[in-house]
């Protein structure tokens, strides 16, 4: 059982959850409701714990069909992003085989009536929030079966594309199946997560918390000791005060160590853990905010059992003032809970050549058990008419079966520079119920198809959590976050706009 004081949620004082996502009654489990998955979305402790029902975290997608999506169940649908200029096209879902479909929605358009609002949020994205589709995060729970199909009155052809994320339970988990009806009862507690989603807020506002204000000159770390004995930090917030002229390369050259229990679990670049990538830019997510000048906020969960530390570390040749503000409160360990992870590298002049694809590690995860829970892939493209990358390969364990999916994998996209191609790149992503979990090890391959041959330089940062045998592969060398960026090949004012 998952003692009520271990799942916080982070709501106004007036919306309160009290529903535990999964419990032990009787010697079962549960069922998986919709109103726990919600709860889920939402609670940051049970986003660090390994899942109490292991699932396979899957995806399917490719170009419009009318069968977008047939599996046996039990399961969850967690993201379906489509991609159509069809205005007849109709999307429906038929659950546990019933003969009439449970919802009915156009494929421009995947707001369930009455029950989202239509304007957008993150539980639904409205067409135009993420290339030009639309995406739907309500979770979909179904106990026996789930099929998708995709129509169209006029009978033309289907054109378009499609991605669905789901999970994938044993077989014999309980679960409830979703039903306009039941999720009209859940309506307030809907519109409750979608508002944080969007403004999530402290965990305990009224808490003291970790400050300082450090100048930090080249070369030098300051470290800040976090209180002893079961804890977890909650938010960090970081204010760095660049020059102007500096501001990317400032970014690039603070460095963010975290060290929990005698485990280094976080090396990287403050620009890269912001989610804003090589230059830094303003991002906007559930875990990460950041307003592109200098201000950084996570709420990436740190827990810890015994001791922990962060360290910032100016790895640069000016040198600059940091202020910081650590949220660490008291927060029991327990077996499944996992150790948080920011995993970062970087490699330059990746050779593209135009006459075959190519495959290139993302990232890689040995010797434990955790949960993937997203990344930031920020590119410097020096190849004119190079489109991007291709499929994305995300494995875990021996199956090979995590995950395959085109460029629409991202929900961010945080720079693009003005021709789509020649220049800086920024793409952000970070799941909530849609988290990869893996018993021993994680894989994440891109492949790459140049129009042309040229070169590119990438930089990735994966968050993830793990037990104390996982460890990331391949991660660059603390001397690498010296390299100077190259200056951008658009001025900052010809930027395509973010996410």
């Amino acid at each position: 059982m998952i003692p009520v004081k271990y799942i916080f949620f982070h709501l106004p004082v007036a919306v309160v959850f009290y529903c535990c996502l999964f419990s032990c009654w009787g010697g079962k489990v549960k069922d998986v409701t919709l109103g726990g998955l919600l709860d889920e979305m939402i609670s940051v402790e049970e986003g660090a714990r390994y899942p109490v029902i292991p699932y396979r975290a899957l995806s399917v997608s490719g170009e419009m069909q009318e069968v977008l999506f047939d599996q046996q169940g039990p399961g969850v649908v967690t993201r379906i992003f489509l991609v159509t200029e069809d205005k007849e096209a109709v999307i429906r879902f038929y659950l546990d085989k019933a003969s009439e479909p449970e919802i009915t929605l156009s494929a421009g358009n995947l707001s369930l009536p009455d029950l989202l609002e239509e304007d957008g949020g993150l539980l639904y994205r409205q067409p135009g929030a993420e290339a030009e589709g639309s995406a739907l995060y309500l979770p979909i729970p179904y106990d026996k079966h789930c099929r998708i199909t995709l129509g169209n009155t006029a009978g033309n052809p289907l054109q378009g594309y499609y991605r669905i994320d789901y999970r994938q339970y044993p077989e014999d988990t309980p679960m409830e199946t979703f039903s306009l009806k039941m999720s009209m009862r859940l309506k307030k507690k809907i519109a409750d997560v979608n508002d944080w989603l969007l403004h999530p807020q402290p965990a305990r506002p009224t808490h003291e918390a970790i400050r300082g204000e450090v100048f930090l000159e080249a070369g030098a770390p300051v470290v800040v000791k976090l209180p002893k004995g079961e804890h977890a930090v909650y938010e960090l917030q970081l204010q760095v005060m660049p020059q102007e002229e500096d501001y990317a390369q400032t970014m690039r050259n603070l460095v963010l160590q975290g060290i929990f229990d005698g485990k280094q679990t976080m090396r990287v670049p403050v620009a890269d853990f912001s989610g804003g990538g090589m230059r830094a830019e303003a991002v906007k997510s559930p875990y990460i905010e950041a307003d592109g000048k200098g201000f950084v906020c996570s709420r990436w969960l740190m827990p810890y059992m015994e001791k922990a530390s962060l360290a910032f570390i100016n790895e640069g040749r000016k040198s600059l003032r940091l202020r910081y503000a650590i949220h660490v409160y008291p927060l029991p360990w327990d077996e499944r809970m996992l150790y948080f992870h920011a995993s970062w590298k970087e490699e330059t002049e990746i050779l593209i050549r135009s006459s075959e694809d190519q495959v290139w590690n993302f990232a890689s995860i040995r010797g434990g058990r955790g949960v993937y829970k997203g990344d930031v892939f920020s590119l410097f493209n020096r190849t004119p008419g190079w489109k991007g990358q291709g499929g994305d390969r995300l494995r875990s364990d021996k199956d090979s079966t995590a995950s395959q999916a085109g460029s629409n994998l991202w929900h961010y996209y945080t720079r693009a520079d003005k021709d789509y191609a020649y220049g800086y790149h920024t793409f952000f992503r970070t799941r909530l119920v849609d988290g990869i979990p893996f018993a021993d090890r994680f894989s994440f391959d891109v492949e790459w198809r140049g129009r042309r041959s040229g070169m590119l330089d990438c930089a990735t940062t994966v968050f993830w959590y793990g037990d104390r045998k996982a460890r990331p592969e391949e991660t660059s060398r603390p001397e690498v976050t010296t390299r100077r960026l190259p200056l951008p090949m658009v001025s900052e004012s010809d930027k395509e706009p973010g996410n």
